[in-house]
């Protein structure tokens, strides 16, 4: 079982070559409610003793929702609070917003390597996961006082405010069943996600080499447009996710891979934050 991201495809709670919501039940097993999902493929975790025997939720051992609750919470809480403390502890004034903002590119950089880290484990670790919490939470506290600073006051909490509308808003379409993951949907958003990123690399390229904002992507009313696809596959990954989780539990992942979970969760709403973040910054700047 796999889900996706804009920068992980091979994160998941099976490193198999399946694709995630897409297998039934194994016999015996008891699953609740209809999963108009499952089909095609044996249950992923017929191997894990502790999805044997009892029903989700019961089995000892066995991922639950209040685990990926719990430990979705302490990887978001370390995020805030590594944005907090850069927040208040690296100054961007004049006088020092150079020696900031590298700090805070360093801090971005360390958590892109360590999320490839813990992409590719094959199990959870959550000490690597808390820091690369930390570390995202350092370029985010930095990136976010600069923006409310110097662009737009009051932006960054219009973006966790806008964050967490739009994670709530997916819940309840994917509880409810507006939002269907079926392959056909997972191939979208995986199209869609891979051409976006590898579109803003081409413009980051232009950038560097050419100077200004390379093709113009991400200014302007054209930035406005990219913008609102960025949040929309976003949310869309986040739709994934949640598949994930509920396949996980259905089919009696082990608890450590609620950790697996968590950190998924948590680069999807990292990127969503960013791109709501950068989406008010352009549309306060053309006002």
């Amino acid at each position: 079982m796999r889900s996706s991201n804009p920068v992980f495809s091979r994160r998941g709670f099976s490193r198999d070559n399946g694709t995630a919501g897409y297998a039934t039940p194994q016999a015996g097993a008891t699953v609740t409610g209809e999963n108009p999902y499952a089909q095609g493929t044996a249950n992923p975790y017929a191997t894990n003793p502790y999805a044997q025997q009892a029903p989700p939720g019961v089995r000892s051992g066995a991922m639950t929702i209040d685990d990926v609750v719990s430990r979705t919470a302490m990887t978001l809480g370390t995020v805030v609070v590594g944005a907090v403390l850069s927040w208040w502890l690296l100054p961007i004034d004049q006088a020092n917003l150079g020696k900031s903002y590298g700090i805070a590119i360093g801090a971005a950089l360390v958590g892109f390597v360590l999320s490839l880290v813990n992409s590719f484990k094959r199990k959870p670790s959550p000490a690597l996961i808390l820091t690369y919490a930390a570390f995202e939470g350092i370029f985010l506290g930095v990136v976010s006082n600069v923006v409310d600073a110097y662009v737009s006051p009051g932006a960054a909490m219009q973006a966790v405010l806008g964050t967490m509308a739009v994670f709530g808003g997916v819940l309840i379409a994917y509880r409810t069943r507006l939002i269907r993951v079926t392959r056909r949907f997972y191939g979208f958003v995986m199209a869609a996600a891979i051409g976006f990123m590898l579109l803003m690399a081409v413009n980051l390229l232009f950038a560097v080499f050419g100077g200004g904002d390379g093709l113009g992507f991400r200014s302007g009313a054209l930035g406005v447009v990219f913008g609102l696809v960025a949040i929309v596959i976003g949310a869309c990954i986040l739709a994934l996710d949640f598949k994930v989780v509920e396949d996980g539990i259905t089919y009696g992942a082990p608890r450590e891979e609620a950790w697996t979970a968590a950190f998924g969760l948590t680069v999807t709403l990292v990127w969503i934050y960013l791109e709501i973040l950068r989406l008010v910054a352009i549309l306060s700047g053309d006002d």
